[in-house]
This record gives C-alpha cells, sequence and structure tokens, in this order.
C-alpha cells in the first residue's frame, strides 16, 4: 500500500511501497507538481524500477521548466536503490 499526498506548497509525501501497481496513482499526484517541490520519502520502504520510471519522468518534465523534485529523508535502503542506480546524479537528495 502507498500513501502520496501532497502536503503544502511544494510538499509532497509519500509512504509504503510504491511498485508498478502505484505509477498510475503517484504520477496523477506528481502532475499536480508544477514547481520545485520536495519529496519527503521518510515512510518509503520500497521503490521498484516502474517506480524510480515515474520519478524520473516527473524530473525530467520539471527540469525542462527550470525546476526539480527533491528527495528528502530516504531510509537507508531507498538510497542505497538511488547509489546502485546512479539515480543520486540525477535528483537532488536532501536530509532534514
Amino acid at each position: 500500500m502507498l500513501d502520496i499526498r501532497i502536503t503544502g506548497p511544494g510538499e509532497v509525501l509519500m509512504k509504503g511501497r510504491f511498485d508498478a501497481s502505484q505509477t498510475d496513482k503517484v504520477r496523477a499526484v506528481l502532475d499536480q507538481v508544477t514547481t520545485t517541490a520536495v519529496v519527503d520519502l521518510k515512510g518509503l520502504e520500497y521503490v521498484s524500477s516502474a517506480g524510480l520510471g515515474v520519478l524520473l519522468a516527473a524530473q525530467k518534465r520539471l527540469t525542462e521548466k527550470g525546476h526539480q523534485l527533491k528527495l528528502a529523508n530516504m531510509s537507508k535502503h531507498v538510497r542505497d536503490i538511488f547509489q546502485i542506480t546512479r539515480l543520486e546524479t540525477v535528483f537532488e537528495i536532501i536530509e532534514t
């Protein structure tokens, strides 16, 4: 189960398991993001390759408009996934 929601201007919260069955749900929320935003991943337990693709597509869309997704509060497991896939070079990863 995945919970994703916009919690304020430029703030998105995502927690649970982000696998292929959740891509439409996440895409619908991220499509509402039109400026630089911080996605709080504190409660994210897992992200699949399909989930990475959705995040990457949102980052590409925002970058083309001069904005970006910043990813915050990753668990060690999720951060390892971003390091292995070298996506930490695409996203700004912050600890808050």
